[in-house]
């Protein structure tokens, strides 16, 4: 037997791509296990908690709730079929986004072997590009953070980007490739619509490469068709079961509102709408029906907000153009807007890796496509950034929409670092003089400082919310009263400042902060519901009516105040009454047990 005979099959096998993704996933269980010893392993809020209550719905039977989506509603579904066969244990699909996202580290490198194949190290092979992109992959805190948590942007990363591989690679187009493709990127995009960006840089790709025109339109059509299929539990959905003709989701009429209303900055920005994914759809639902003064189909609660939009556009077409220059410099800002609160609360909670942010990728990517701009291959993942961008800049800049793009700017900010180091070497003075400017410039304008104040107030805001949820009320405390430092005039603030007194003990601080936040929103319904609470708690049934009657005026669908308003009519006698807000309750959420309980309550009475 030869000395090669002895060698194990698997060290020839184990290639460099299969190190990285080792790698990450080592790291992804290093914060996945932290993050077990936390309480932020349990959903606590925002877009987190809105999946896992609407999976436990679903597995529980809710399969539709027979009127258009409002939300995207594959990552729901997804998280219910795992909850069935899993337990409702966040674990599982937190183990398997961990899977996803080395695997993401994996398509990095890839995608650097395919567009600067030149860049090998002396000594083992690896690509210099690739290694360093895919490390700091690993170790890119937005990437961590919304790896352990329950949302589908891993799974939008690695779609997006194994597309982008799958386009740079290919030589020629087969129909099968082109459909699986789009295939892919359609069932995607029932989790998150931006993936669909990928399918412009595909057809783009397929029509520079057809032989002729009738090949051309055959490959386009089956991108089309892919599209179309992939899609389809969606649309099936909407158009035959809720039959209202909305193709995957409804809920893109406010988020276009969101980003291009009158007072928009750039970020989110919804004023009168509550800030939880859950409320906020709720608000934006209950505010478009009162406006119409009757019931509305999903689909007219999208046209009714983007109307809204288009009106403020039409009204004001200068300082729309203004607002989409600031969300492009948004885009590029080293400024982190975490809406959902994930990075700050996770750094805080000791379980992210150190790591690199948005701003020094930006700061050397910009460089590095001066150096990779003339590489053809190298053009197709800056498309792929800037078709991002553009599904941005469309809407408003939040952290893990921006995040989708992070790779394609990776491979050129670890381009331009290994050409700036080979220009060192070889002493031409030119090129070390071009990156070094053009790095100096793109630094000072991706640290462009954010002097907003109610900006500073969201991270405060996110991880205050987020701790009071996880029963850190110590955290709780430090960052709400930070928060109200930063914006003292707005209602979402003082009212999480409320929860927190509450949650406190203190019902007469809690109080006061429900008070001024309807000093500074009137029809704050959160605010007016809990002061309700507080009311019926101390025996004082007849200001929790007039309160729950104001909130139901806004949103006569809310069960929980039509339940409360039953309390409230018993406690002042009014039996026959409180049976009727009751049954209202019910028929707006069965099956709820302290529903049933007052019921029994009120049926036991003499």
């Amino acid at each position: 037997m030869t000395a090669d005979d002895r060698v194990p099959f698997w060290r020839g096998s184990l290639q460099a791509g299969h190190y990285i993704f080792a790698a990450a996933l080592l790291a992804r269980l290093v914060c996945l296990a932290r993050l077990s010893g936390s309480p932020y392993l349990r959903p606590t809020g925002s877009d987190m908690l809105f999946y896992h209550e609407w999976a436990q719905r679903i597995m529980h039977g809710q399969l539709t709730d027979h009127v258009a989506f409002y939300a995207l509603p594959l990552y729901a579904y997804w998280l219910a079929a795992v909850y069935a066969l899993c337990g409702t244990s966040v674990f599982v699909p937190l183990l398997v986004q961990a899977f996803v996202d080395a695997a993401t580290a994996a398509v990095i490198y890839k995608l650097a072997e395919v567009t600067f194949p030149a860049e090998r190290t002396a000594a083992g092979g690896c690509n210099a590009v690739g290694a360093i992109a895919a490390l700091a992959w690993i170790f890119y805190v937005p990437a961590q953070a919304y790896a352990a948590v329950l949302m589908p942007t891993s799974f939008a990363v690695f779609v997006f980007w194994f597309v982008t591989w799958r386009i740079a690679k290919a030589k020629t187009w087969s129909g099968r490739s082109c459909f699986g493709l789009s295939l892919l990127v359609g069932f995607a995009a029932m989790a998150v619509a931006n993936v669909l960006f990928a399918i412009p840089l595909l057809i783009f790709a397929v029509w520079r490469s057809a032989a002729n025109l009738s090949k051309r339109w055959k490959l386009v059509g089956l991108i089309v068709l892919g599209v179309v299929t992939g899609t389809a539990p969606c649309w099936i959905h909407n158009y035959l079961l809720a039959r209202d003709p909305v193709f995957l989701s409804a809920h893109g009429g406010v988020n276009f509102w969101i980003g291009n209303n009158a007072g928009a900055t750039g970020y989110p920005h919804f004023p009168g709408l509550r800030a939880g994914q859950s409320e906020m759809l709720d608000d934006s639902i209950a505010q478009a029906e009162a406006a119409a003064g009757h019931a509305l189909r999903r689909s007219e609660v999208g046209s009714y907000w983007s109307s809204r939009a288009r009106r403020d556009i039409r009204a004001r077409p200068a300082q729309w153009l203004s607002l989409i220059g600031r969300k492009v410099a948004n885009w590029w800002n080293a400024f982190e807007y975490d809406d959902v609160g994930a990075i700050g609360t996770l750094r805080a909670a000791g379980v992210l890796l150190p790591g690199v942010h948005f701003g020094i990728v930006a700061a050397l990517a910009l460089p590095g496509v001066i150096f990779a701009v003339r590489n053809p291959r190298a053009r197709i993942s800056l498309y792929g950034v800037l078709l991002q961008m553009i599904a941005v800049v469309a809407l408003f800049v939040t952290e893990r929409y921006r995040t989708v793009a992070v790779p394609g700017l990776l491979l050129f900010a670890a381009f331009g670092v290994v050409s700036f180091v080979q220009e060192l070497a070889a002493r031409r003075l030119i090129g070390v003089l071009i990156y070094a400017a053009s790095a100096a410039i793109a630094t000072a304008t991706v640290t462009l400082p954010r002097e907003d104040p109610s900006l500073w107030a969201v991270l405060a805001y996110n991880v205050g919310t987020q701790a009071l949820a996880g029963g850190d009320l110590g955290t709780a405390d430090r960052q709400l009263q930070r928060a109200v430092a930063y914006v003292p005039h707005n209602a979402e603030t003082r009212f999480a400042l409320g929860n927190l007194r509450l949650a406190q003990g203190n019902r007469a601080a809690a109080r006061r902060s429900y008070v001024e936040t309807l000093a500074i929103d009137p029809h704050h319904k959160g605010a007016l519901s809990n002061l309700a609470v507080i009311a019926l708690d101390e025996n004082d049934p007849g200001t929790a009516e007039m309160y729950l009657g104001i909130a139901l005026a806004q949103a006569p669908k809310d069960a929980k105040n039509h339940y409360l308003l039953a309390r409230a009519l018993l406690g002042r006698g009014d039996r026959v009454g409180a049976l009727s807000e009751l049954d209202r309750a019910i028929a707006l959420a069965p099956g709820q047990p302290q529903f049933a309980a007052l019921r029994a309550q009120i049926a036991a009475l003499p």
